[in-house]
């Protein structure tokens, strides 16, 4: 609605020159989301917040983290603690990584090339998702670190060749594959707000955007919105951004199999990642056919709605695994005790996805680095609180599941 307007010349983005002056006295993943709450309209507001249906398995995701309490052992010598690790071939500061997320220019013109610099600033892999509004290689332009690329089984396999071959040509490290969506999951939040493919924004949306200046001034002077990693393979180079996206979408196939994730995985020949896995069967099915790591994940109560909370499901598909894959778990993560009690229940590292939004929101870069600074700085102190000197140490004598009251 705003791409009409064209900005006065020798002006500058809203946001130049402010971003630390966003993130004064910011000391949690929480500050970070109230302050980026206050700067989307409500399509986007809604779209990041959002889960499917009663958004139970959404809610499920950040409190049976609650559910679990950290058992600490003192006079331990934690005058050095090591939070390294080593996941997907990579050796990481911190067990924890950047999740693959659509559309990021949604929520601030730097997108994928703020949260991928970011990544490479601190050391840890960045995921980028085949829906992003940047290029594969416009990514691997930007950054030094750890990539990995993520990918869906399409209708059309000449995609997925092509999309394998100029993530190995880029110098991406590793490929995820998702295999939650067979189709989409029912986000009534974003059929309220007009959020749909085309969108169809109501009068109440329309007048957030108005109410929302920053977002709606920074997407005026920003690059305009695109999917580029797919949309040029759109028969139609006419076509509008609702035509590209919905040819995008009408990609999602439905009658995929564990075949088609076998043939990408022999295709890629690298270290891979199946994500979506929330039962023991899926996790040994992707060890037979040849994958490296399993992501417990529900794609942040995005798709089926009542499916568990991840952390719930952690510890059962860890001992399907049995140490002949990585386990790497997302959903509901916003302390650096949420990290530890995942590896306490035998992850290898953690994922996040709306934290790192948040922060890019309120101030590009410099609010993924905030976010990425606030989970380093918690995980130090919690592995020292709790008397491990490496995250290696950290294992089942450190967690328990709260007795279940009444």
């Amino acid at each position: 609605m705003w791409k009409h307007l064209k900005p006065l010349p020798g002006t500058r983005p809203p946001d130049a020159g402010q971003p630390m002056m966003r993130l004064a006295r910011v000391c949690n993943i929480d500050d970070l989301r109230k302050r980026a709450l206050s700067v989307l309209p409500d399509p986007m507001l809604h779209y990041l917040e959002g889960g499917a249906d009663d958004e139970q398995t959404l809610r499920r995701n950040r409190e049976a983290f609650a559910a679990f309490d950290l058992i600490p052992h003192f006079l331990v010598d934690v005058a050095n603690v090591d939070t390294t690790t080593e996941v997907l071939g990579q050796k990481l500061p911190i067990p924890l990584m950047l999740a693959p997320t659509g559309m990021s220019r949604l929520f601030h013109p730097q997108a994928e090339l703020a949260v991928a610099r970011a990544a490479a600033e601190h050391g840890t892999m960045f995921c980028l998702s085949t829906v992003g509004s940047e290029t594969i290689e416009s990514v691997a332009a930007v950054s030094n670190g750890p990539k990995m690329f993520q990918i869906y089984v399409l209708g059309d396999h000449g995609l997925n060749t092509e999309f394998i071959s100029r993530a190995r040509e880029s110098g991406y490290d590793a490929l995820c594959l998702t295999i939650d969506v067979p189709v989409g999951g029912n986000r009534e939040r974003d059929v309220r707000t007009g959020m749909a493919i085309p969108p169809k924004f109501t009068w109440r949306s329309n007048l957030s955007f108005v109410t929302r200046p920053r977002w709606s001034l920074r997407q005026l002077f920003g690059p305009r919105f695109d999917l580029p990693i797919v949309s040029g393979h759109v028969p139609d180079k006419n076509a509008s951004l609702a035509e590209r996206m919905a040819y995008i979408f009408r990609q999602f196939d439905p009658s995929v199999t564990w075949k088609d994730a076998e043939r990408m995985i022999a295709e890629w020949n690298g270290p891979f990642a199946v994500k979506g896995v929330l039962s023991p069967d899926d996790a040994r099915q992707a060890i037979d056919i040849g994958a490296t790591a399993v992501m417990v994940s529900n794609h942040g109560g995005r798709q089926l709605d009542t499916s568990p909370a991840t952390i719930d499901a952690l510890a059962e598909i860890v001992a399907a695994v049995d140490g002949q894959a990585e386990v790497i778990v997302d959903g509901g993560i916003r302390r650096g005790t949420d990290v530890i009690k995942a590896l306490a229940l035998g992850a290898k590292a953690c994922m996040i996805g709306r934290p790192y939004l948040y922060g890019l929101t309120v101030a590009g870069q410099a609010g993924v680095s905030k976010a990425l600074d606030i989970f380093t700085a918690e995980i130090y102190r919690d592995m020292a609180l709790l008397g491990c000197r490496n995250v290696n140490e950290i294992g089942p004598r450190h967690i328990r599941r709260r007795p279940v009251s009444g």
